[in-house]
Formats: C-alpha cells, structure tokens, sequence
C-alpha cells in the first residue's frame, strides 16, 4: 500500500512512525471516513497493535485501560464531529488521574469550517482545560519544506513526551484532511524522495528524556529532627502511590519512624508481601470513629499519592489538627480538598522514604511503641469482629466483595467500580501478603466506561481482572463488551452487584425524603444482565447466596477461556441495614483500646 503518493496519507505516515520510534505500542481505532489517512498509517506500521471499537465512548475508556495497565501513552483515533466529543467523558478520567493517551482526532480543512459542511464542528480546543497539550496541526499539502517534515518528526516526540511526562495525562492532536483521503501513487521519480521521510529505524527523530527529581540534604535533616521531635505520626498512602520499591520503602520509614500506614486500597500497598510488617492498616473505616481521639491523635502526617476515598480517614486528618502536614508527590499535584498541607514536596517518593529513614538510623532514633500498639491492636480486633460477623452473618454486598477479595489467587488484578463498589473494596479488603492489584476510575469518579476500562486493564496486563461493578455502572457501558469479541480479551471477569438501582444514595440524607428519593434517586430498573452475556458471549452464573459464590470461587478464576459474568442479586435496604450493623458491633470491640484501664 503506497502512502506516499498522498499528503494526507504521506504526512500521517511521518507522525505514527515517529510515535512509534518514541515509544508507541497501541493504538485503539474507531472507523470513519475523515480519519481514513491516520487509520492507514497506523495499519501499514507493523509494530503497531490496533484495537478495533465500534464505540468511541468504549475505544476511549479502553485505552485509558491499556494504559493503565501498560503505565505508558495509548493512541486514539476518530473521525470528525461528535465521534470527537464521545472520547471527552474517558479524557476528563484521563486528565485527573494522570492517565497519558493521545487523542488524534481528524477533521475537516478549515475552509470547511462553519460552512454548513456535514459532520463538522468545532474541534480547535474541543477538550478545553482537560488535556495537557492542544494542536491543531498543519494541513498536509505537496512539495512541503524541509522544516514541515521536521515539525511533523519533533510535534510526534513532544506529544509522546507530553503525555508521558512527570505530570502525565492525555494530549490533543487536531488533523485536518483534504481529500482525496485514500493512497494515490507517488508521481513519477518522486517515489525515493518520499520514502526517505519515512522512520523505521529505532532511534527517533527527537529523543526527550526525563530524570527523577531530589532534594537537597538539609531537607532530609530538617524532616528527620522533626520526627524526632514528634515521635506521634502517621503515614496516609493514598490512590497513585509509585509501584516498584516504594511499597517497602515506605514500610521501612514506618517502621523506622514508628508511624503507622494508612492504606488506601488503590494506594497498591493493602496486598503485597510488605503487609507481614502488621504497620499497614486497612480497617480503619470501622474503627477510627470508635477510638479515643487523645490516644490516636497525630503531630506528624505525611501523605503519598492522592486523595483517599474514605470520608472518614478524611475526617480523622481533618480532626487532627497535626503541627507537621507533608505532602510528597513527584508530578507536584495538589491533592489536598482540605488545605492543611504545610510542605508540598515534588520528589521521587521512594527515594524519599530511603533517605529520611537513612537520617533516622543515622541518629539512632528508637521509635515509640506505645504511639504503634493501638493503632495495630485495633485494626486486628476490627478485622477478627468483621471476619466473625462474616462467617455467619447473612447476605450482602460487604460480605460478598469480602468472600470475593479473599478468595483472589495471587497475580489478579481488581477493578473496582464507581460508586459504591470502590467503597466496599476499601471497607472490606482486608490487607494481606497475597500479590492483587487495585484499580479503578477515581480521577473523576464516573461510572461511565468502567465496563471499557476493566477490559483494557485485561488487555494490556495479560493477568486475569475481576471486575466489581454496580449494576447502573455495568448497565451505562454495555457496548463496551463487544470489545471482547473484537480484540480477543478472555482474561475477565465481570462481578455485577445488582441491587436494582443506585444503591449508593440510601447512605445520603436524601433516602429519608419520599417519594422522589425512590423516583428520581434510586430508579429501580428490574433488569437482570443474562441477555446481555448471551448477546456478547459471556458465561452468565447467576448468586443469590454465599454458597454459590464461594462455589464459583473454589473452581478458580478464570473458570475457562471463557469471559465470565457473574450477577449476584442483592437486597440493596438489607445491604445497607447489615453493614451498619457490623460497624455498630466493631465499634463496640474497639472501644476501649488506648482508653486507660
């Protein structure tokens, strides 16, 4: 296929082989006409891996998967108009939690712009504030300078480097097309010339390379005296905590300091083989409104990573009223809905972590044990409260995500869905030293896509993914499972908690006021999500007790080759009803640790 004959087709060769040369391995692509020239190249590049989505919204949400899983930039492609606006609900993800995707969006040259032209709209800018970089670029035309192809060569390196910079997220790259759209044949003696543009060789064109960031001794010194100075601390390890050696890093500054770890469960730190420290806590939405606020009261936070979702470890810091709020993000990010920080610190994270703990082993300092022991001694009786009341208590979604997170092989990874699943996995997942990965969409907490994302993770990770999600969140993105046909992605299963509507509202103050809390905030659907596993080829086992579940769990997942739906039906007033219950019976257990005997 020649694609030099065409500007169009010619100029967009230029820019995929110089992705690639930087980096690029995937692509999802959805069809379209105006996008014919982007498609082509990509599909010409064997080093390129194309995922094929009849969807915008899904292909979105998919890549965003893919990057998660992969932890570099995935390409998009699109026609011109509102097939452009569907990838923004994945971009506004993308842009708040740092995932880096490159949206090359086509459209119309801009003559055609305001015209009246069909499937035209505006695109200059379309995702506003929500991405890192915006271009429009350059109309392809014949005969182009030297300094075009160039600008071609080093705008494909910037973008990549963009995306995948220290402050990660999606970028916007705009091409205009004139037609013809197609490959048309070089013109005669002109063929060497042409080929010469094209990159295929290793090395990019522009090589943009990134170093990590540290800090000067007398920081290290300064944070050091004042850990000494307040041995009562804690550490809050929230959601985009780094993977690689941070999790025994930050285990050795605890240990060191003598502070315990607050772990968000996207924070990747509840499961691993760091747990068997016992200074990593988990349960602490059951216990911390049940303690004595003068026992457990810190002069020292540090924090990693982003926000928490729980509101009550929010309130526990926010109660705090701590002399000492440190804040270590390498992007630099602000992720304090609160206003306590008192030192943002942009630094490596791990490499923090090994040289405060350094200072504190240079000086010998012993950590306080009595400041550690409630701490531990209630997160074991919470757990030993909640796994008691489990065992043989009735039926409901705490208990289900609990039987189902500890039943989890090593080497799983779980996608926590929006709304109300994130936040069982948070209060039920108790911390262990068996190897699961926790994902979710937290950046704009949306339940749309979710369906897409989980399948993307399943795609570029090559583990097997469970998928917790709500049923209002598996109802929004049903075309999203067409992408298991499509792209070949076995490894998942779909967990659906299917309590008949939005579950997550009978927790707000609204569920008192009838009737529009039933009619406009609840929304019962009396769907049940079997046709939608025959219409896409899903294994459907339908869970109405514990018995069927821990069934399914004692075959193993993945149970086949086959992808799995499992629709656990759930009382969503019992669900609610149970799980107040429990904490009550928690906080009882806990009640009286740290209080003076």
């Amino acid at each position: 296929m020649d694609l030099q004959g065409n500007p169009n087709t010619r100029w967009s060769s230029i820019f995929v082989d110089e992705l690639v040369a930087s980096g690029l391995q995937e692509v999802c692509i959805a069809p379209g006409s105006r996008s014919t020239p982007l498609t082509l190249a990509f599909s010409a590049n064997p080093s390129i891996r194309i995922y094929r989505h009849l969807d915008e919204r899904s292909a979105a949400f998919f890549a965003l998967g893919l990057a998660k899983g992969t932890g570099r930039p995935v390409a998009l492609v699109c026609t011109s108009g509102t097939a452009a606006a569907n990838f923004f609900p994945a971009i506004i993800e993308a842009y708040y939690s740092r995932i880096p995707l490159l949206i090359l969006t086509a459209d119309r040259p801009p003559e055609l712009r305001q015209s009246g032209a069909n499937q035209t709209i505006d695109q200059i800018k379309l995702y506003g504030d929500h991405v890192r970089w915006s271009v429009d670029v350059p109309v392809p035309h014949e005969h182009e300078p030297e300094i075009v192809i160039r600008h071609m060569k080093t705008l494909a390196a910037r973008a990549y480097a963009e995306a995948d910079g220290i402050l990660s997220g999606p970028v916007h790259l705009n091409f205009p097309f004139r037609q013809p759209l197609e490959p048309v044949p070089a013109p005669a003696g002109m063929e060497q010339g042409y080929e010469s543009h094209r990159v295929r060789e290793a090395a990019p064109h522009t090589r943009i390379i990134r170093g990590r960031i540290s800090a000067e001794p007398p920081l290290y010194d300064e944070l050091a005296e004042q850990i000494m100075t307040h041995p009562r601390g804690v550490i809050v390890c929230g959601p985009e905590c780094p993977r690689g050696s941070f999790p025994e890093d930050v285990v050795n500054l605890s240990l060191r300091a003598g502070y315990p770890i607050f772990a968000d469960p996207l924070s990747n730190l509840r499961f691993g083989q760091a747990v068997s420290s016992q200074v990593i806590l988990g349960g602490y939405h059951h216990w911390l409104p049940s303690m004595n606020p003068s026992t457990i009261r810190p002069d020292v936070i540090l924090r990693f990573g982003a926000l928490p979702a729980s509101k009550v470890l929010g309130e526990y810091i926010l109660g705090s009223d701590a002399a000492c709020h440190v804040h270590v993000r390498e992007n630099g990010q602000w992720a304090d809905d609160q206003h306590l920080t008192g030192t943002l610190l942009q630094l490596d994270p791990a490499g923090f972590c090994r040289e405060l703990t350094s200072r504190l082993s240079d000086q010998q300092y012993a950590p306080d044990i009595g400041w550690l022991k409630p701490f531990i001694e209630a997160e074991s009786t919470a757990w030993s409260y909640l796994e008691a009341g489990l065992g043989s208590g009735p039926f409901f979604d705490g208990a289900v995500v609990h039987r189902l997170i500890s039943g989890l092989p090593d080497d799983t990874l779980l996608f926590a869905g929006n709304s109300l699943p994130v936040r069982l996995v948070d209060w039920f997942g108790r911390p262990s030293a068996r190897r699961l990965g926790i994902h979710a969409n937290r950046g704009a907490s949306g339940i749309d896509g979710n369906v897409s994302t989980a399948l993307g993770l399943a795609a570029a990770s090559g583990k097997h993914v469970v998928a917790v999600l709500g049923d209002i969140t598996f109802y929004h993105d049903l075309n999203g499972l067409l992408a298991i046909r499509q792209n070949d992605v076995t490894n998942i299963t779909f967990l659906v908690l299917n309590n008949d509507g939005g579950g997550i509202f009978r927790r707000l103050p609204i569920a008192g006021h009838e009737p529009p809390f039933s009619d406009l905030f609840l929304m019962s659907h009396g769907l049940s999500f079997e046709p939608a596993a025959d219409m896409y080829g899903l294994e459907y086992a339908p869970v109405a007790g514990m018995d069927s579940l821990q069934k399914l769990l004692d075959e193993g997942l993945p149970r086949s080759r086959q992808p799995l739906l499992i629709e656990v039906a759930l009382d969503g007033v019992r669900d609610y009803e149970e799980q107040q219950a429990l904490s009550r019976a928690i906080g009882a257990g806990v009640c009286d640790i740290g209080h003076p005997r």
